[in-house]
């Protein structure tokens, strides 16, 4: 293997670029870009543009009358455009934040102990970051190949960058499902886990359901035989499905909205719940949902409304195995000690996964804090991960 394409000699050119990495990450995370908000989401969809056309990228921009507009890069070697549509790599990634404008006032972007601190830093800007550089070694890479006998890189790379994972993709899941169709392979810039920079093999689905009930009010002292009081039919319905959590399979159904009523001396005719799904496999994900559907009201005389379900399925580990095992070689040329864990948490890696795509996911910056004031990454570790993208990238595409 040429020195140029030498593992440890690129991880070697990755950290001296380090600073200007480090100045790349300022000025994404100094450009807000709030799901909520699509103007200012704009404004970083359009630096982000203008960071990767600047690296030579081909860009698209993609309209969103909704949220801001999406990011679809696409990277062709020169060998890869006579291959078929489905010769194809996805890196997946979002550049949306939950922090609203003007977060930068009490939050603003700073590097203290060798920690970057900033809305979004973590969760997750520093993995667009480190794409755009993995890219730019991928160039590299390719052009030393060029010139010697190493194989070339024959598949196309897309780099999405959506604007609305943080609120549950709606205006991008059908985008991403598209590329992801035509992809052999899918790996997500979402943050790693913990200290240790785990990947997360397998993640939990998500879903939301609400139950409303439907009771009759009646006067509390003149008449409660007439009543039907909904937010006691509400409270045993919450009592018989909290029984069904069963944290060792990584099941949990809690219920974190609960109202109904009126005034006290009014019988509730009405109350309401909201449950958040959490389920490790397909199999336990479609059992909640058909337990859902069967539940029937304690007092006869009383309804119920459910509805909702999971909308992010769960990525079972089965998907994320062999891409793992080929990336761990990678790490160990790296001298890095990758591990990998399980994440409560969904993303849109549960979306492609759900398709039978192989998906790896937590490829992102090393950090902690996401979605709290303390948000931040481990500086000296994204030379790291941008070294194991970038190989992880090129050994697939050959």
């Amino acid at each position: 293997m040429p020195d140029s394409i030498n593992a440890k000699n690129l991880l070697k050119k990755l950290r001296a670029q380090t600073p200007e990495m480090l100045a790349c990450l300022r000025r994404f995370v100094e450009c807000e870009s709030p799901s909520l908000e699509k103007a200012a989401a704009d404004r970083c969809c359009a630096l982000i543009t203008k960071e990767w056309r600047a690296a030579g990228a081909h860009v698209e921009r993609v309209p969103n009358a909704k949220r801001g507009d999406h990011l679809r890069i696409v990277w062709q070697p020169r060998e890869a455009r006579a291959m078929r549509s489905t010769d194809q790599l996805l890196v997946l990634g979002h550049y949306d934040t939950v922090y609203a404008s003007g977060s930068l006032r009490r939050m603003p972007f700073r590097v203290k102990g060798g920690k970057a601190f900033g809305p979004g830093v973590f969760d997750m800007k520093a993995g667009i970051v480190q794409a755009l550089f993995a890219f730019r070694a991928l160039q590299e890479l390719q052009a030393a190949s060029a010139s010697s006998s190493q194989s070339k890189l024959r598949k196309r790379v897309v780099f999405l960058w959506t604007s609305d994972e943080e609120i549950g993709s709606g205006t991008s899941r059908k985008l991403l499902e598209a590329e992801a169709r035509r992809s052999e392979a899918v790996f997500v810039l979402e943050p790693a886990f913990g200290a240790r920079g785990l990947l997360k093999t397998s993640r939990k689905g998500v879903g939301e359901v609400e139950l409303i009930v439907r009771g009759r009010a009646s006067h509390v002292g003149l008449a409660p035989h007439d009543g039907v009081n909904a937010i006691h039919e509400l409270a045993l319905q919450i009592s018989r499905v909290e029984t069904w959590n069963d944290l060792k399979r990584g099941i949990s159904v809690n219920a974190d909205i609960v109202e109904g009523g009126t005034r006290t001396n009014v019988i509730a005719d009405r109350a309401r719940a909201v449950f958040d799904l959490r389920a490790l496999s397909v199999a336990d994900m479609r059992r909640i949902e058909e337990r859902l559907r069967e539940l029937r009201p304690f007092n006869r005389r009383a309804k119920l409304e459910i509805s909702g379900g999971f909308d992010r399925p769960p990525l079972e580990r089965k998907m994320s195995a062999a891409l793992f095992a080929r990336t761990k070689t990678i790490a160990d040329e790296l001298g890095i000690d990758l591990g990998e864990c399980c994440a409560g948490g969904g993303s849109d890696g549960n979306l492609t996964a759900a398709l039978g795509v192989p998906t790896l996911d937590g490829l992102g910056a090393v950090g902690d804090g996401a979605h709290s004031p303390g948000e931040h990454i481990v500086v000296s570790k994204m030379a790291e991960r941008t070294a194991l993208t970038a190989r992880i990238l090129y050994q697939s595409s050959n």
